[in-house]
């Protein structure tokens, strides 16, 4: 029967409550308590690539780019003096400006270092998850446009992890499988025709599964970018940058 096809679909996770927005909660608390401090530390863990890949498109190899991205977030999360700018409210523009005043800092410890002032830099072990040979300071995007891509990156694949996470814990990862790579693609005729045959399942099944699948997508990218502003009115406008960061391939 349809019904029983559709059955991966019935539990419709859109009415799920998120947590609150963490980087309002921090703005709020400026740091000041452990609830503060804990959605700080989630939204420094989410733009952990970010962070790395700007540091590497800026000619730094993979140890230097490692060493200095753990060491910005150490002093980020160190701070109890949050300082963010009310006009450019975003995380990712608090993030950027705060990068750049760190390596600016970082430049200056160089030069103290030169002079016999400074201290032994601790070494850090390359971890594989952030290794990425293709990225240089040979290409031609601007640094910031380049961060900006990598957060839009960083928001997707986040976006992706929890909606694979929903359906295994509904126990239906193979039939997600299945259904992901329709997620952003265009959905052809063909291609519902090619994934209900898969799922053994009708193809009016099919379109309605990744309707909603789909529909399900674009509540969580909604709900990783509202963790990132301070106001409900700006996820629009953040949403529509995001998807402009993605249309532009690095050179």
């Amino acid at each position: 029967m349809e019904n029983d096809e559709l059955s991966p679909m019935d539990q419709d996770d859109s009415n799920t409550p998120f947590s609150p927005t963490r980087w309002s909660l921090v703005l709020r608390a400026r740091g000041e308590t452990p609830e503060a401090q804990a959605a700080l530390s989630e939204l420094c863990d989410a733009y952990y690539r970010p962070v790395y890949r700007f540091l590497r498109r800026e000619g730094r190899d993979e140890s230097t780019a490692l060493e200095l991205t753990q060491g910005f977030f150490a002093s980020i999360l160190a701070k109890q003096d949050l300082k963010p700018d009310p006009r450019r409210g975003r995380f990712r523009s608090y993030i950027l400006g705060a990068v750049k005043h760190f390596l600016t800092d970082e430049r200056k410890h160089q030069l103290r270092k030169k002079r016999g002032e400074g201290q032994v830099p601790i070494s850090l072990d390359a971890d594989e998850h952030f290794q990425s040979p293709d990225l240089s300071a040979s290409s031609k995007s601007a640094p910031d446009s380049w961060f900006d891509r990598q957060w839009a990156l960083s928001v997707m694949e986040r976006s992706l992890g929890k909606i694979e996470s929903e359906w295994e814990r509904k126990g239906k990862i193979d039939q997600f499988q299945i259904l992901k790579p329709s997620l952003l693609g265009n959905g052809s005729a063909h291609s519902h025709s090619e994934v209900a045959r898969q799922l053994v399942w009708s193809e009016t099944a099919t379109k309605v599964a990744i309707h909603r699948l789909r529909k399900r997508f674009r509540e969580i990218v909604r709900n990783e970018i509202a963790q990132t502003t301070p106001e409900e009115s700006e996820i629009d406008s953040e949403l529509a940058y995001l998807l402009e960061a993605l249309q532009h391939a690095p050179d």
